[in-house]
This record gives structure tokens, C-alpha cells and sequence, in this order.
């Protein structure tokens, strides 16, 4: 096989995985400022939601509800250092500049005989998509004048997305095409230069702004939210306002849905996981709430057990139970520890109150990821 097709076919392979692998993300209908809805992603998932691109993107919006308010938090805050990007999501490690370019005054860049020139956003020119359905250039012209954030819209729509120029390899090839397709006019590239930055540190140029957006219209619209109507796109916004938010990674709470003993829970989760979960705070008996519905017994094991000799109920972490939600007559009376140990277990239906329970039990258990 040719080295050249066999290596377009290697990309091509390697791009179709990436695509598969999609990010969770879980939408949190609690309202907190950014930073606070920041503190509780990076405590119980991985972090406030990154998006990496457009499947990403659609991902995310099968998380989202109506319930919780027009504008939901996403990890996307104003830097105040601008760096040029590509709207792919890639870095822009190579650029190839026309001589005393950029000038510093615009925000996107457009190419002129293979060489980029910066140039306002708002200026309508043709430009040039890539497309994962061209086999043979993997480019596409498009011969219509348009602002860029309207000809990145339209690539993703109709493409994939607006051209990037990642490497000398791939400026010859845009080189070839422009000379192959007789473009003599200015094209839009998908090189632009913001000063946002994802709470995980990420290195994802993709943006999905609102055509008008970011306009910092409040002064200090320094966070970004999605608006949940379509087509659920982002808008800059005050990092002090109480909204709900959208986390992306693992939730750090396990269900697992086999019958065992709380000693045999408890090897299990240390074994697999990190430990049976502890329930200090109102907060945690709500996400433990929520994950109790899936149970498949009455009730489910936590890590909280009964220190007999001096009959005080104590949880795996270590600390005392001072938040209390055990159900009447549980937890509050003294336990008969001379026929067997006490374990604390939480309701799956009901009020999800804790309850008392002979450690022999076997039940379903919560396992806890947080470290």
C-alpha cells in the first residue's frame, strides 16, 4: 500500500476512535456561583464540564434540563491572556504568518497565498472547511462571503469544521488545494485568538459562542453558561450569579448492585474503589439519594458502623456522626452488640433514612472513587 494513503487511513482511523470516546458529563441542578460549582465538580466528579468539540457538545446537551434556570455554569473563564487557537480544539503550536503579522489588533485570521494575516471577525470573506467526507483533500471550498464565527457555524453544520493548519505538511496540502481549486480571493482558516481557559487546564480551543457573544455587555462577564434555548449555545457572564452547573468525569459514588455482607462490602470497595461511602453533610445525602434509587434491596450498606464499647456510631473516615438522618428509633438508642455487630444502612425508597442493621446482612453498598 502507497506509505502516503496508508498513513491518511491511520489518521482517519485514529480520529473515528477519538470521536467514539465521549466525556460524562452530569448536569447538577443545585445553584452556586462559578467558583462554587467549581469546588463541588473537582469534589465529586473531575471537574466543571470541558468540551473538547461538537460530539462533545451534543453530548453535554443530552444532560441538560429545563427545570434548573435559562443559564447553566460550564469550566470556561476569561484569563485575561490571549493566545491563537484553533477552532478544532487543537493548539496552535505552528502558524504561518505573513511578515509583520499579526498586528494585534484583530481576533481572527484569514489566509492569503499560504500565509495567515489576523483580520476582524466581523469581515465577510469565503473560506475553507475540512471535511472528514472528502477522502481524497479532506477540504472543502466554500464560495460564499460570511463573517467567521457564521462560516465556523456553517462548517460544522455541513463538515466538520473550519480548516486548521497544524504543521508545515499541512500547509503544503492547503497550499496544493488552493492552487488545485484556482482560489484567488482571501479564505477564512479556523485560527482565532481568545483569553479563556478551561477550569481543568485543558488545552481545547473549541468555542460555541452565540453569533453576538462574547460581548462582556455587563462588565465583568468574565464565566461562560449555556443558554438553554436552542440551540444551546454559550454566553459570557457574571461569575458571581447563582446558577445551576454541568460537571464532566466519574461520579465519585458507586452503586454496586450485588448482595454482600458489610465486611465483605467493605473489602470490596477498598479493593475496587476507595472505601464505603461516608455521609457527613446534607450535600452527601443527597447524591447518595440519588444513587440509591437504582438499588435492588431495601437497603443499602454505607461506612458507618457502631463502636460498641462506648456505643457511638462512627464513620469510615474517621469522623463522628454529627449530620444525623437516621429514621425513628434508629441510631439515637443504645444498640445490643452482644449477639452481633450493628452497621449503618441507608433506605432505597421512602425518605432514604438511615437505619440499624445486624452487619451480616447482605445488601447492596455504595462505594466511594473520592480519595
Amino acid at each position: 500500500m502507497d506509505r502516503t494513503l496508508y498513513f491518511v487511513l491511520l489518521l482517519i482511523a485514529l480520529c473515528s476512535v477519538s470521536e467514539c470516546v465521549q466525556r460524562q458529563y452530569h448536569f447538577i441542578n443545585l445553584r452556586k456561583n462559578w467558583t462554587e460549582a467549581q469546588r463541588y465538580c473537582r469534589e465529586n466528579y473531575t471537574d466543571l464540564a470541558t468540551v473538547d468539540n461538537m460530539n462533545d457538545m451534543n453530548e453535554l446537551k443530552k444532560s441538560l434540563t429545563d427545570g434548573g434556570g435559562w443559564f447553566v455554569w460550564i469550566g470556561l473563564k476569561k484569563t485575561g491572556v490571549d493566545k491563537w487557537q484553533w477552532s478544532s480544539g487543537d493548539p496552535a503550536l505552528y502558524l504561518n504568518w505573513a511578515t509583520g503579522q499579526p498586528d494585534g489588533r484583530d481576533e481572527c485570521a484569514f489566509m492569503r497565498n499560504v500565509k495567515c494575516y489576523d483580520y476582524s471577525c466581523s469581515n465577510s470573506l469565503t473560506f475553507i472547511c475540512s471535511s472528514s467526507n472528502n477522502m481524497s483533500t479532506g477540504l472543502v471550498f466554500v464560495n460564499q462571503t460570511m463573517k467567521w464565527r457564521e462560516a465556523q457555524s456553517y462548517c460544522r453544520q455541513n463538515h466538520t469544521d473550519l480548516v486548521s493548519v497544524r504543521n508545515q505538511n499541512e500547509n503544503q496540502q492547503i497550499q496544493k488545494f488552493i492552487s488545485d481549486s484556482h482560489i484567488s480571493n482571501d479564505v477564512w482558516i479556523g485560527l482565532f485568538r481568545d483569553s479563556w481557559q478551561w477550569s481543568d487546564q485543558s488545552y481545547s480551543s473549541f468555542r460555541y459562542w452565540i453569533s453576538s457573544e462574547p460581548n462582556n455587555g455587563g462588565g465583568n462577564d468574565n464565566c461562560t453558561v449555556i443558554e438553554l434555548g436552542a440551540p444551546r449555545q454559550w454566553n459570557d457572564f457574571p461569575c458571581n450569579n447563582q446558577r445551576p452547573f454541568v460537571c464532566h468525569g466519574e461520579d465519585k459514588l458507586i452503586l454496586i448492585k450485588e448482595n454482600r455482607t458489610w465486611s465483605e462490602a467493605l473489602r470490596y470497595c477498598r479493593q475496587n474503589h476507595v472505601d464505603l461511602v461516608s455521609v457527613h453533610s446534607v450535600e452527601m445525602q443527597r447524591r447518595v439519594m440519588n444513587v440509591v434509587k437504582g438499588a435492588s434491596t431495601a437497603e443499602v450498606w454505607l461506612g458507618l458502623h457502631n463502636y460498641c464499647i462506648m456505643n457511638m456510631w462512627i464513620w469510615l473516615s474517621g469522623e463522628i456522626v454529627c449530620y444525623q438522618n437516621w429514621a425513628p428509633g434508629n441510631g439515637t438508642t443504645p444498640e445490643n452488640c452482644s449477639l452481633e455487630k450493628r452497621k449503618g444502612a441507608v433506605q432505597s425508597g421512602g425518605d432514604q433514612r438511615w437505619i440499624s442493621l445486624p452487619e451480616s446482612h447482605t445488601l447492596n453498598f455504595i462505594c466511594t472513587n473520592d480519595e
